[in-house]
């Protein structure tokens, strides 16, 4: 099968970015796969390869898109447990383990949650090798997780998340304890210079914009309980964020302290809550999801010590 080729002459409107242009275009696709597109060649303005998604398009322009077929996947299902929190027609609501990947990538080819949501449901509409996929966790991060079914919830979902209008909670065990008992970090991210693999607080300046509020849930002699609620969505985060202010999470050996001070096999970072609109709705609901076994053990174990509320 050829090429999709698709001819949008700039209507009467006020002028706007390109890629929000051809979403509107082209609604069954998704915005990151139009910005694709557009970075690889396949979109012309006016007969000229358009410069970048954000390039602003006006009346008396035309935009040509041409839209090649996607190389098939292999990407088959696999019979995996999961534990669902809540599901319908469009999506799915999952509380994921830790240690299970999101979505396969490099030395990660199979196991992962997409694996797992295929083996459960093989229709889940998608893209390359993340169908359904809106949002992602870190492997050793547990907790909620939601999943689109469809194209068009993909990307209801994915717009809600991109506007912020997502409230995330998340609970956090750290060494130590931060500056004040509740804050605002606001401290930008980007790729480590001295590390590719990792992440890292950038200068003012540079980096992209990552904000994170928090409050102390509980105090204990050597650690904290705090709930978390990041405001953006880079990866690594609220990790990051903590080691930034001087308490990292207990048992992040690449952010925080190399040797864990309590044996829990992971760091503790749970996606406790989440608020989210779903399709055909006009409210908000909430998914909660309860910390894991080796986590509430850890937070017995300290409060067998000696803890006080914070």
């Amino acid at each position: 099968m050829g090429d999709r080729v698709e001819v949008f002459p700039y209507p009467d409107e006020p002028p706007e970015r390109l890629d929000k242009f051809l979403v509107r275009c082209l609604p069954e696709f998704s915005r990151t796969r139009l910005q694709g597109l557009i970075a690889e060649g396949f979109v012309r303005v006016n007969g000229q390869p358009a410069r970048k998604a954000g390039m602003t398009v006006e009346p008396g322009m035309v935009v040509e898109v041409r839209i090649p077929p996607l190389p098939p996947i292999e990407l088959a299902g696999e019979t995996i447990p999961l534990e669902i929190v809540f599901e319908n027609e469009d999506l799915l609501v999952i509380n994921k383990p830790a240690g299970m990947v999101v979505h396969p990538a490099a030395g990660h080819d199979s196991g992962t949650l997409v694996h797992a949501v295929l083996g459960y449901e093989p229709d889940v509409e998608g893209e390359g090798l993340r169908p359904g996929v809106v949002h992602r966790l870190d492997r050793d991060t547990s907790g909620l997780i939601v999943l689109a079914r469809t194209e068009q919830a993909h990307r209801f979902l994915q717009d809600q998340f991109r506007l912020r209008q997502v409230v995330k909670t998340y609970l956090a065990l750290v060494d130590g304890a931060p500056p004040t008992p509740s804050g605002r970090v606001e401290a930008p991210i980007g790729r480590d210079p001295r590390d590719r693999k990792k992440m890292a607080v950038m200068p003012l300046g540079k980096g992209r914009e990552a904000i994170s509020e928090y409050r102390t849930r509980e105090r204990f002699r050597r650690h904290t309980l705090l709930e978390v609620r990041p405001l953006t969505g880079r990866t690594h985060q609220i990790r990051l964020h903590c080691a930034f202010l001087g308490c990292p999470v207990v048992g992040d050996v690449v952010y925080g302290r190399k040797k864990p001070t309590l044996p829990i096999g992971r760091h503790f970072l749970h996606a406790a809550a989440l608020e989210i609109r779903l399709p055909g709705e006009s409210r908000p609901r909430r998914f909660e999801a309860p910390l894991p076994a080796e986590l509430e053990q850890a937070l017995r174990q300290l409060r067998e010590e000696g803890s006080g509320r914070g």
